[in-house]
């Protein structure tokens, strides 16, 4: 089972449905008119649109599905959009993740979850050595605090109830900035610069020395199957938090991806212009080895081969060459054929 919202999501659902399994998808509507989800792969989907903040809805869908694994990524996930509007992000990431702990309780079957929560759950000491599992969280903006606190949800939940049901495997998954095809949110940096390169405009851009985790979306999406494979392995993870990010000197500022990017989209522009919206972290970075040690998991993407990834799937898309469905499958087959090459060298 799936419950998502955006493009991660929908990546998600494509590559599990290629596989023999039957999922509940979770979601409210899609937020804007270009969407991942038309085009991906749907034949084994039961599509369900709701907000997880109706935890009637919620639990009478989960415990009629009676999901074997659950996958949680529903979420407001714009800074901006969360200052904007404070209280709808609280309530759909705190709330929500409530809900679903609620849920995952009532199951009466052996049942594992990964909750996914983000790199913005830490607060930010601008920590050169990438931040830990067990580092403090915190977050100076309402998105951030969202994030924070659906961990201090999910660990004291944990700790009180879940950790007493047997049949319950459990974690959260904090994940660097994501990047792929299929993306149009606002407010975010590589949609923003396809949507107006896309139309021959220039895009402005805003803190082009920040540093960020950025990763192809199909890393950290490996990460969380990975993570749930070795839950109902080993219940010494059980109740544990993992991060997946890039190594730490592959972080990378918002300049240096432009620049990538600038080489693999002809006539791109872009102009550096400062806004005062909103306060915004200069410097992000994660700390991955816990993920390593333990569950075999590696990012394989550099960031060069990442941007050429993301730019070619989004010109084939504008210049309809190829279907969007065989776009999101080439990315996952060669990413599995590269994945296994390197796990077996």
């Amino acid at each position: 089972m799936v419950v998502y919202h955006g493009s991660i999501g929908s990546w998600l659902v494509h590559w599990l449905s290629r596989y023999n399994v039957k999922i509940l998808g979770i979601s409210l509507n899609p937020s804007s008119k270009l969407s991942l989800f038309k085009f991906i792969n749907k034949k084994k989907l039961i599509d369900k649109r709701f907000d997880i903040t109706d935890l009637n809805q919620l639990e009478k869908n989960i415990l009629k599905f009676k999901p074997d694994l659950i996958y949680h990524l529903a979420a407001q996930s714009l800074v901006k959009k969360s200052i904007r509007n404070p209280l709808e992000t609280l309530k759909t990431n705190i709330i929500g993740t409530a809900n679903i702990l609620n849920s995952i309780n009532k199951l009466n079957k052996k049942t594992t979850s990964v909750i996914i929560t983000s790199d913005k759950c830490y607060q930010n000491l601008k920590l050169l050595r990438g931040y830990h599992e067990n580092d403090r969280l915190g977050g100076h903006d309402p998105y951030s605090a969202s994030k924070a606190s659906a961990e201090i949800v999910f660990k004291s939940y944990f700790n009180s109830i879940l950790k007493k049901n047997k049949k319950i495997r459990i974690a959260t998954a904090r994940a660097g900035n994501v990047i792929g095809g299929g993306d149009w949110s606002s407010d975010r940096l590589v949609p923003d610069c396809v949507k107006a390169w896309a139309l021959n405009k220039k895009v402005y851009i805003r803190s082009p020395n920040s540093t960020r985790p950025w990763q192809h979306v199909l890393e950290p999406l490996s990460g969380y199957i990975a993570l749930s494979y070795h839950l109902q392995k080993n219940i010494k993870f059980n109740g544990n938090s993992f991060n997946f990010g890039p190594k730490l000197n592959e972080v990378a500022t918002v300049k240096k991806v432009l620049q990538i990017s600038h080489k693999y989209w002809n006539k791109a522009q872009f102009k550096i212009y400062k806004e005062n919206f909103f306060k915004e972290d200069q410097l992000l970075k994660l700390n991955s080895s816990k993920a390593n040690k333990h569950l075999k998991w590696k990012k394989v993407l550099n960031l060069e081969k990442t941007l050429e990834l993301t730019m070619s799937w989004y010109k084939k898309f504008y210049q309809n060459d190829i279907k969007v469905n065989e776009l999101i499958d080439n990315d996952i087959n060669y990413y599995i054929k590269l994945k296994k090459s390197i796990f077996n060298a």
